[in-house]
């Protein structure tokens, strides 16, 4: 980035560099200049900035002279034409490096949202909010009623901001990539920023404030911004100053001069103890939050290095793969058990055998990938990459099956999907590649299909409660919830009290003979020797459940597993004092880990003698360790050891002679944390029979049972009218369950009012 008038000027510095293609006038500190220097920086485009001279009366009244278009600032482009809206001058700037990533035109969906955003912030918080800025600022007036109007405009803009950030990073594109919307954005709101968002308006736009630390600590941004008046100013939110003049009435004073403050004294910093590398945000403050850096700093996954990052895919550290591996393999023996058997097919499927089930590849068009080149030559016809196996295996199935001898047909395997998500990914939750389990029945009879539907549907259970100890309903979706071109949908539905949303753990279709009348699995009937088509079954669990267990049980010091799955069950930390019998306690904690893995225990010793024991404890509670054993001088005196427990932080001393009994306190914190987990999950559960009451409950976290007369219209009246009634979301059916209340007679549907068929549970999901 050249500043063509300064460069030459100042002292010691190289000579000025050769001209750029485009010229952009500005007065010094001009947040409307700054969003095309950012774009020429992240461009990589050379950018002369030519600063004019503000005259007395400051940048708002100049004429500027100098300026091509006597105002500021103003773009001069290669062509000669000067482009003096600061937002078109920015995107100008983008389309002189195609491919741009913060804005490129070619992208026409990408820019539009982008477009969206940009205009957002010119319309709402730019121009409108002018007259109070300046008055803010002492530099014009604005009446008391105008200034409370603005304010309220200011805050009622913001709480768009926030219902948009809460569970992205970035505003456009899928949240997660940096565009030129940021940019404008953080330019648009840095000085108001500066003024008047106080410590009360950070607590409560947290997503916005984060949204706006991370735009400011961009590096482009930060080269471009990161110095001068507004900047310091901006760089305040964290811990901003108060608006000159009090909350922004009308008619500001300028700021009295300052006293030269007094020396500061170096406070004694106090010893930091403990583990400092843990979790710097609660679940309270920011969930999002808390969970992203919940899953990075106790080792379940990574982004991968900057710059090579790919949205919504994430690298699965072996703490949590073994977590994976915990549940594959309880699953893998249960499917053996039902004569169920692995097979592996490829990752690729044509578009042919894409589009052979209509229903099918409409509820999965806007997730897929496709493969169109290789190396540079085009493929004669474009490759889908697997959003899940229905139309790579059927027709298999439809080679080799030819008799009733040939069924039933079990076949699963354990592979990884791409389903290219529109919508904000989330680690473990939602993510364009994922690792899971699929399989792939079909039966002779429709009373078989139903039978192993289920079943499968009860192992989806047993996983969620007996090893991840989640609570989950078990029950059927709606008409239009279930999947593309299934008969019916079974499901498990979790609920994540903390934020109000459930979330589909796994399901179960009954497929019904959809597919199989479009690919041809036909067989001889034993009896009638006629051709019969097949009925199927498809079923699926992915690593979505490590997502769903980390987000119900942990806490605010990090992930709290369950015994079942913890990679590591128990850890013993010897706790030498001055080095004092050093070599006997490790000995000792040795002696103890070797009797509890005899026992089946998974455990580990930690005596690295370069961290403290604190450090230790918060670095396993951290990580999640069910059980943490404490060996000190006074425990080997007594012969024993302190247990402490991860999900309670209760701490019992219990004798070596008695450490046989370590398998079954584990059995019982599992058992334990599936009742505390029921125990939130029931009480957040409602019932609600009439509409006036069903928002409001939504609004209190809580998910809702409802009499529904199951009209598929009646359901998209609740989608639309739930979101327009509160800032939350929209509600939707998660399932209606299999356990059914009694339905009085006479009892209505709580949105249409006519006869109520089943009750419904409904809520905001993931």
């Amino acid at each position: 980035l050249v500043r063509a008038d300064t460069c030459a000027a100042r002292g010691g510095l190289p000579a000025r560099p050769p001209a750029a293609a485009m010229e952009l006038s500005t007065y010094k500190a001009n947040a409307r200049a700054y969003k095309a220097q950012v774009a020429a920086r992240a461009a990589g485009v050379a950018l002369a900035v030519v600063e004019v001279e503000v005259p007395a009366g400051g940048p708002e009244e100049a004429a500027d002279e100098a300026s091509p278009a006597n105002k500021l600032p103003a773009l001069k482009t290669a062509e000669g034409k000067v482009i003096t809206v600061s937002n078109d001058a920015a995107r100008h700037v983008c389309a002189q490096a195609p491919g741009c990533a913060l804005y490129d035109a070619a992208d026409a969906e990408g820019a539009a949202a982008i477009d969206e955003w940009c205009e957002f912030f010119a319309a709402k918080l730019d121009a409108p909010l002018r007259a109070w800025k300046l008055a803010l600022r002492g530099r014009g007036e604005c009446s008391e009623d105008d200034a409370k109007a603005a304010e309220e405009a200011f805050d009622a803009h913001l709480a768009t901001l926030e219902t948009r950030l809460a569970a992205r990073t970035f505003l456009a594109a899928d949240g997660d990539e940096f565009t030129l919307a940021d940019v404008v954005g953080y330019c648009t709101l840095m000085e108001l920023f500066a003024l008047v968002y106080d410590k009360a308006r950070q607590g409560k736009y947290g997503a916005v404030t984060r949204w706006f630390k991370t735009t400011r600590a961009h590096p482009d941004v930060k080269a471009v911004c990161g110095e001068g008046r507004l900047a310091k100013k901006a760089a305040k939110v964290g811990g901003a100053a108060k608006a000159p003049g009090g909350g922004g009435g009308g008619g500001a004073k300028p700021n009295k001069p300052k006293k030269d403050p007094k020396p500061a004294q170096k406070k004694k910093q106090p010893k930091k103890e403990g583990n400092q590398d843990g979790l710097t945000v609660t679940k309270e403050e920011d969930f999002g939050e808390w969970f992203s850096e919940l899953v990075t700093k106790a080792e379940f996954l990574d982004y991968g290095p900057t710059g090579l990052r790919v949205s919504g895919c994430y690298i699965l550290r072996p703490w949590a793969y073994e977590i994976w591996e915990a549940i594959r393999d309880f699953l893998d023996a249960e499917f053996k058990k039902r004569d169920v058997k692995n097979a592996y097919f490829p990752i690729f499927v044509t578009e042919k055998a894409l589009n052979a089930e209509e229903d099918h590849v409409e509820g999965f068009a806007a997730e897929v990938a496709w493969v169109t080149r290789s190396g540079k030559s085009e493929l004669d016809q474009p490759l889908a990459v697997r959003p899940t196996s229905e139309t790579i295996m059927y027709p298999c199935y439809a080679n080799w099956v030819r008799s009733h001898r040939d069924l039933p047909l079990k076949l699963n395997q354990w592979n990884n999907v791409v389903r290219w998500e529109f919508k904000h990914p989330t680690p473990f939750i939602r993510s364009r590649e994922f690792l899971w389990q699929e399989g792939h029945t079909a039966y002779a009879t429709e009373a078989e299909a139903d039978v192993e539907a289920l079943a499968y549907l009860e192992l989806y259970r047993r996983t969620y409660e007996e090893l991840c100890a989640v609570p989950v309903i078990k029950g059927v979706k709606s008409e239009k919830e279930k999947f593309a071109g299934a008969k019916y949908t079974t499901t498990v539905e979790g609920y994540i009290p903390f934020v109000g949303r459930g979330i589909q753990g796994a399901t179960s279709h009954c497929l019904g003979q959809n597919f199989s009348k479009m690919f041809g699995i036909e067989f001889e009937d034993e009896k009638t020797k006629e051709k019969c088509y097949a009925w199927q079954n498809s079923f699926g669990l992915t690593t979505r459940t490590i997502g769903v267990m980390l987000m119900m049980h942990s806490d605010n010091k990090g992930a709290v597993l369950p015994p079942r799955v913890a990679p590591t069950q128990v850890v013993v930390i010897p706790i030498p004092f001055k080095d004092h019998q050093r070599e006997q306690l490790v000995a000792k904690a040795d002696e103890i880990a070797a009797q509890l893995k005899a026992a089946g225990v998974r455990v580990t010793v930690d005596a690295r003698d370069n961290y403290t024991p604190g450090w230790k404890y918060n670095f396993y509670e951290l990580k999640g360790v069910p059980l943490r054993l404490e060996l000190g001088p006074k425990d080997m005196d007594k012969e024993s050891v302190m247990t402490v427990r991860r999900d309670t932080g209760a701490k019992v001393p219990i004798a070596w002679k008695d450490l046989s009994g370590v398998p079954a306190m584990l059995e019982t914190m599992q058992q334990e944390m599936l009742d505390s987990a029921r125990r939130m999950m029931e009480a957040s559960k409602v019932v609600v029979t009439k509409w006036e009451d069903f928002v409001p409950a939504l609004d209190q976290k809580k998910f809702c049972m409802t009499p529904w007369c199951e009209d598929p219209e009646s359901e998209e009246e609740v989608k639309v009218r739930s979101a327009a009634e509160s800032d939350g979301g929209a509600a939707k059916t998660l399932c209606i369950p299999y356990d059914q209340p009694p339905m009085p007679e006479g009892t209505k549907c709580f949105i249409t009012g006519k006869p109520a068929k089943r009750w419904v549970l409904w809520g905001r999901s993931y």
